[in-house]
């Protein structure tokens, strides 16, 4: 089992005190927020191509970078962020070739069936005006995409003067970034 070997050598990190070569406070130390997907390829490549460090910056992921809601768990990560652990720059990373692109919530949900969903839990789900599609439909491209979470979170009516959020797009496999939006 994998988590065996993960706490197992978890043990031996805290025991010979590997820590400690991490330490650092709770504010991050570029005063910035980063947004992005929870992509496997990026967990090192994202932080070695922009030179990040353990402490430079806020980190907050989930499935496609996307926020479609201006008040859901992302967007309320970000508002703690910049009020209360001093952020004062907001960052959207999305990557090329993302799974939550052309999304099939047909298969989605025949995935879930397969695995042991019952279809009677889907169907009162949508009789109790969960929409599947809307839930978990993905998106065209990834520059429109980050495009809408950009908008969301700039144009979010708690967001304070003077933060700037930005818009990027990383390849996976490179970990080359391009600029989709940013504000100077």
């Amino acid at each position: 089992m994998h988590l065996d070997e993960m706490l197992e050598f978890n043990r031996k990190f805290v025991e010979s005190k590997e820590y400690e070569a991490y330490t650092t406070d709770t504010y991050p130390n570029k005063k910035m927020v980063i947004f992005t997907c929870m992509e496997s390829r990026l967990i090192e490549l994202l932080q070695r191509s922009l030179n990040i460090q353990n402490g430079d910056v806020k980190m907050v992921k989930n499935a496609g970078a996307i926020i479609r809601k201006p008040f859901d768990s992302i967007m309320k990560s970000i508002l703690v962020a910049i009020y209360n652990l001093k952020a004062d720059e907001v960052v959207v990373i999305g990557h090329h070739d993302c799974g939550m692109s052309h999304v099939n919530v047909d298969a989605l949900t025949d995935n879930m069936i397969e695995r042991g969903i019952k279809q009677e839990t889907i169907d009162t789900l949508k009789h109790s005006g969960i929409d599947f599609d809307d839930e978990f439909h993905g998106f065209n491209t990834v520059e429109e995409s980050v495009e809408q979470s950009v908008e969301i979170i700039r144009n979010h009516p708690l967001l304070p003067q003077g933060i700037k959020v930005h818009g990027l797009v990383i390849d996976p496999g490179t970990g080359k970034v391009d600029v989709v939006t940013r504000e100077d």
